[in-house]
């Protein structure tokens, strides 16, 4: 048998984020976060907590690493991939800010950055969110 087949669901890390969008005087942009544990450049996300649904996961920790209360748009894809060994899933809506506050740092994030799509796409660390944002471009 092979390993794929002895996992079982609860073995899948599951996690949820956004692509949190904003209109300022500067046209639309675009947040990225700064986590310094993988001191990587990503699109606010993370795990799901036990009873919580993708969507409501997704909006919370959006909030929690950029300080914005937003609007859940369409669903936008998902990635997939290895951390640790484990199965990762993480999917991905379109956000748009409903009210926004400063971002406090903390452990996960400490620095919350509004881009435009294209520097937004030179910063972000992984080819997997830089193509979600160009799919999103491309809707």
């Amino acid at each position: 048998m092979s390993a794929a087949k002895n996992i079982h669901k609860k073995d899948v890390i599951q996690a949820a984020g956004g692509l949190l969008w904003r209109k300022d005087k500067h046209g639309r942009q675009i947040a990225v976060v700064h986590r310094p544990r993988y001191d990587d450049w990503s699109l606010p996300k993370g795990l799901l907590k036990e009873g919580e649904t993708w969507q409501q996961a997704a909006l919370r920790e959006v909030s929690e690493e950029t300080g914005c209360r937003a609007r859940l748009g369409d669903f936008l894809g998902c990635n997939c991939y290895t951390a640790e060994g484990q199965p990762k899933v993480v999917l991905f809506w379109q956000m748009t800010v409903e009210k926004e506050d400063a971002c406090r740092r903390h452990a996960e994030v400490d620095r919350l950055v509004w881009l435009s799509p294209k520097k937004a796409l030179d910063l972000l660390s992984y080819e997997s969110e830089k193509a979600l944002l160009k799919q999103a471009l491309e809707e």
